[in-house]
């Protein structure tokens, strides 16, 4: 006799004197506990030599299984040494032993323990999936979540035991984003045979004019826009807009709406959808009525979810959907409140697979977080199209909107608006609200120089205000420049220029509160020192274009001739540049403005600083 079978029969010897026997001729025993007489329970085995082995056993349980066993609930446990398992299974009055007993409701249930290892173990069933615990009543077979002292149903007590129940999922299997939209896109849309299938790229370009393919926005704001996104909206793309609270992001994307629903490109109106889960219908009204929008085919509509937005729309057929915002929205199923990781993401892959399929553009509102980031997972950002920013600083009207992704147009590209009463207006010329009014032969303005930088593809003309002090307490402080570019300009004005700025206290501020990044304004911060140290004021319609070495000298630096064009545009008189682009700018006209290049910053102070 095995070990493990020795330590069975040794469990059932101990607590023998808690049993009365019973017959069952194919049983180790067959026993009704004291405590519920109606209850039998017996012991089997699938090793025949624990039969022959033990005649004593099996001949003392042959004698009262046919009393019992048509009267009481039978519960038989299976012992097979091979794989040291004994299976619980249970039938109920009257049922002979090959078949299994059934709860109140019908199941069938069966609990099986394991033996071995020297140690007794009990496990669960080996199958995969959610375990969910109940307890049985082994009297009448009642179910219940939890343990009680005594069955709730017959009312016995110590009758409850616990079994183990697998959920393969069933009807609570997750919701995914795309198969939302890909069902409201089904009833939408009819489905073709050729759809889903490889296409070769000439035949998705054939006859594809990319002019009339973007949605076109028009007017000063509109252009703005479209410079931004690369040329236009484009069709079936999914848009993020993120900013700061109260930047503007929902009166710029109602403009927007407004904008296309007029159809200037198409020469009617079209249906357009913007719809809020922040605001009523009656909010988003009364805040386009202040701005002046009185479209017809602007659809507004409030609602928090998915599947109903795409519901409602369906029978609009809108060119645009707007929704405001990601993180007010939801779909059913999905574990999680609105705006958590797993609902943003489902939504956002809902409203993509929406957008696909229909080529409607689809743009989206997000918030940000402490750090100026867009709430939620960063996935997001991978997900959509184009991720736009909304910036502008607390105190200031102006806007700039920057794009940091765009699938179907550059990066570089900046736009410059104005908040005021009627909403969001473009600024036709940014160099305006960067300079400040220049007084020219005045010695309170010593210490200014015009420096000329670009973001993207827009060129800015930037203000730098340096003042040295003697006799200060203060050695140092700047304002919109990097800390370390400074130092180095000083250093190399002291060093490479002969000027004695040891003992002066130096300031610097760049106007409006623009932070200087890109090294095309070293010569006008150096500059800017020099006119204050030497309290000689810079003539006006002077700019200046270069970076500066170690050595003093005059670098190049990228598309100067643009930016050399954007200072004769706006009629100054003079420019200073390297004179190794010179030779670059010889072949191009600049009208009355004169374009002197120089080695170092000796010739610079020489050629300025000159009575």
């Amino acid at each position: 006799m095995q070990a493990s079978e020795m330590r069975s029969l040794r469990t059932l010897y101990t607590h023998k004197h808690l049993l009365t026997p019973t017959s069952n001729p194919k049983s180790l025993a067959f026993f009704k506990p004291l405590q519920n007489p109606r209850f039998c329970r017996g012991i089997h085995s699938t090793n025949q030599r624990l039969l022959s082995q033990e005649p004593s056993l099996a001949s003392s349980s042959s004698s009262s299984e046919s009393e019992t066993s048509d009267t009481a609930p039978t519960v038989d446990n299976i012992y097979d040494p091979a794989t040291r398992w004994v299976r619980s299974s249970g039938r109920e009055a009257g049922a002979g032993p090959e078949n299994e007993a059934r709860s109140g409701n019908g199941e069938i249930f069966e609990e099986r323990r394991h033996f071995g290892g020297g140690r007794s173990s009990y496990t669960g069933s080996s199958k995969k999936g959610k375990k969910r615990g109940c307890w049985v009543c082994s009297n009448c077979g009642y179910t219940d979540g939890q343990w009680w002292g005594s069955c709730r149903s017959c009312r016995s007590a110590g009758t409850m035991k616990q079994f183990t129940v697998e959920e393969n999922g069933g009807g609570s299997e997750k919701v995914r984003g795309f198969e939302v939209s890909e069902n409201v896109v089904r009833t939408w849309l009819p489905q073709r045979a050729g759809e889903v299938r490889p296409l070769r790229l000439t035949d998705v370009n054939r006859g594809l004019n990319q002019l009339e393919w973007r949605i076109s926005l028009y007017g000063p704001f509109g252009e703005e826009i479209s410079r931004v996104l690369g040329g236009g909206l484009v069709p079936g793309s999914l848009i993020l807009v993120g900013g700061d609270p109260g930047v503007g992001k929902s009166t710029l994307l109602l403009q927007m709406a407004a904008m296309i629903a007029e159809g200037h490109d198409l020469g009617r109106s079209a249906p357009v959808v913007y719809v809020s889960g922040e605001e009523s219908v009656e909010q988003i009204g009364s805040r386009a009525d202040r701005l002046g929008i009185g479209t017809e085919e602007l659809y507004l509509y409030s609602s928090t979810d998915i599947e109903d937005i795409l519901e409602k729309i369906q029978v609009l057929a809108p060119r645009a959907l707007i929704v405001d915002s990601i993180q007010t929205v939801y779909l059913k199923g999905v574990a999680g409140s609105a705006g958590g990781l797993s609902q943003v993401k489902e939504c956002t892959s809902a409203l993509l697979r929406f957008a696909k399929k229909t080529n409607i553009p689809v743009l989206l509102i997000g918030h940000v977080t402490k750090s100026g980031e867009i709430a939620g997972p960063r996935v997001l950002e991978h997900i959509v199209d184009v991720v736009l920013y909304l910036e502008g600083e607390k105190h200031s009207t102006h806007r700039l909107l920057r794009s940091v992704k765009n699938r179907f147009g550059s990066t570089d590209e900046l736009g410059i608006f104005e908040m005021s009463q009627s909403g969001l207006e473009a600024v036709l010329n940014p160099s305006e609200i960067l300079l400040s009014e220049e007084h020219s032969e005045s010695e309170v303005m010593a210490g200014l120089a015009v420096a000329v930088v670009m973001d993207g593809s827009r060129t800015f003309l930037l203000e730098i205000q340096a003042l040295c002090l003697s006799s200060s307490t203060v050695s140092r402080q700047v304002n919109g420049i990097q800390g370390s570019r400074a130092d180095m300009i000083i250093s190399v004005l002291v060093k490479q220029a002969g000027l004695k700025l040891q003992e002066n206290a130096i300031f610097l501020n760049v106007v409006s509160g623009v932070t200087l990044t890109e090294t095309s304004g070293d010569l006008a911060i150096a500059a800017a020192i020099c006119s204050s140290f030497l309290e000689f004021p810079i003539p006006s319609g002077v700019a200046f274009i270069g970076e500066i070495g170690l050595g003093g000298e005059l670098r190049v630096v990228p598309r100067i001739e643009k930016r050399v064009h954007t200072v004769a545009k706006l009629g100054y008189k003079m420019c200073i540049v390297p004179r190794s682009a010179e030779k670059a700018l010889a072949s191009s006209s600049f009208g009355d403005m004169v374009i002197v290049g120089c080695r170092n910053l000796k010739e610079v102070i020489n050629t300025v600083f000159t009575a």
